[in-house]
């Protein structure tokens, strides 16, 4: 195991102050990071190439903002799962702003929860996670929609829905439940999931599993709230990164860039005494090599 990578070391992508910053999703089309802010209720796009910064204030807490393959994007919120078209204009040509279109996919509200981390399979659906505000015990789930707004319950009784991924080959599939301290990891067929067993755990005092993604090597990289690092397993389970960072509550990560080599991670200031760099966007340049993200079939 090593703490950090030769040459590598954490920059700062954004300087923000989110309250919850969650969510970075690379979006190669427009060639920016997506990212939301889920106690402000704002979905953030930053463009690297150009140091443009973008958002939109939406009317719920927003857990995920995932790209759309016919263009927009795909939200996991309080109530359920929205559709917008492009919020920042990426395909509207010149002009004047046009007004932004949003429709439900799905409306599922249950009173004291939220949407949560989300991710989109190698088919085209969206796994989204929810979370009771209060962390209840089992207050939680993880459920597979589908581009139709059908919506299948895979995992139930979770507590704080998080990470989520698949393997290179879409045959694994990695999951956090934050409060166990684990990543664990299944198979599946791109709709079941069966044979849960742990891949790693997070020993008490570095921190806790957050959001997670998976590189081309088919390794598994998690932010550690409450850990200040991020931390990459193989796929055997066996550690051999740690990157220690300049804030606390690091909440997950992403490649971006035009080759995917650069691992973008978001973080929050909400809970502590803030860090000056909580709740902004970090990026370590050229540290390893990411696999190219789904879009939304819906």
């Amino acid at each position: 195991m090593s703490s950090g990578v030769r040459g590598v070391r954490p920059e700062v992508a954004v300087r923000a102050d989110a309250a919850l910053g969650e969510g970075p999703t690379w979006d190669p089309v427009a060639e920016r990071l997506i990212w939301v802010d889920i106690l402000s209720s704002r979905v953030h796009a930053y463009q690297p190439a150009t140091g443009r910064r973008t958002l939109l204030a939406v009317e719920q807490h927003v857990g995920a903002a995932k790209p759309r393959a016919g263009g927009g994007l795909v939200l996991n919120l309080r109530d359920g799962v929205g559709l917008l078209d492009d919020p920042f204009g990426a395909s509207s040509g010149p002009g004047p702003a046009r007004p932004v279109h949003f429709t439900w996919l799905l409306r599922h509200p249950v009173p004291g929860r939220r949407g949560n981390d989300a991710a989109v399979a190698p088919d085209g659906a969206l796994w989204a996670g929810t979370m009771r505000y209060d962390e209840a015990p089992g207050g939680g789930t993880l459920s597979r929609i589908a581009p139709d707004g059908a919506a299948l319950e895979v995992l139930s009784e979770v507590t704080v829905s998080n990470g989520t991924g698949w393997s290179p080959d879409g045959r694994s599939l990695y999951y956090v439940d934050t409060p166990t301290r684990r990543i664990d990891v299944f198979d599946t067929d791109g709709v079941a999931v069966r044979h849960r067993r742990p891949l790693a755990e997070i020993e008490e005092g570095a921190g806790y599993p957050d959001g997670l993604c998976v590189d081309a090597d088919g390794c598994v990289w998690v932010a550690l709230w409450d850990g200040k690092a991020v931390r990459r397993y193989t796929p055997d389970g066996r550690l051999d990164r740690v990157i220690e960072l300049p804030v606390r509550r690091p909440t997950a990560c992403a490649f971006g860039g035009a080759d995917l080599t650069d691992l973008y991670v978001t973080s929050a200031r909400v809970g502590h005494p803030p860090h000056p760099l909580a709740g902004s966007v970090l990026v370590l340049p050229g540290i390893g090599r990411g696999l190219p993200q789904p879009t939304f079939a819906g």
